[in-house]
């Protein structure tokens, strides 16, 4: 058996775009990504393709060191519009601090990926196109969780005792 990757035609990539969105809405990341990828093969500037394979990676973060969120960035770094390219960028670091979090990482050492992401996002904002309010709509979710944690990560960062730490 021959184990070659079969290219889809242009006018295969709406409707397979289409379905990579059912397969993120189904919870099925791995699905959705694959098929991005078909489709980039087919046309490699493609926003849709490049958005939506950069988002079904974010969908897979574990809080592991095997995440892949450089390679995320790095396609939302392709994208051509600048708010897209800002904001899929704090999505990125959002969804890191996330599951970072939901992986049981010490809350007080997310507050930066968290600040990343909302200076992202507060630089989408700027730039938004007018009735978008996408970015303004993250920035607050990260407030709100930095708020929900913050008496955690004050009882963390008291109990932490610098003259503990191994010289350097």
């Amino acid at each position: 058996m021959n184990y070659t990757l079969k290219p889809i035609s242009k006018e295969a990539i709406p409707e397979a775009l289409a379905k990579a969105e059912r397969y993120r809405l189904l919870n099925e990341p791995g699905e959705a990504e694959s098929i991005c990828r078909d489709v980039l093969a087919a046309d490699p500037e493609n926003a849709d393709g490049l958005r939506l394979l950069g988002l079904s990676i974010t969908d897979q973060f574990e809080g592991a060191a095997g995440d892949r969120h450089g390679e995320a960035e790095s396609i939302f770094a392709g994208l051509k519009d600048p708010y897209e390219r800002i904001y899929y960028t704090g999505i990125v670091h959002e969804r890191r601090a996330k599951a970072l979090l939901s992986a049981g990482a010490r809350p007080h050492t997310l507050v930066v990926l968290f600040e990343e992401a909302m200076s992202c996002f507060e630089e989408a904002s700027r730039i938004r196109p007018e009735g978008n309010d996408d970015a303004i709509l993250r920035w607050n979710r990260c407030v709100r969780l930095l708020q929900q944690h913050a008496t955690d990560w004050r009882e963390e960062l008291e109990a932490f005792d610098a003259s503990d730490s191994p010289p350097v």
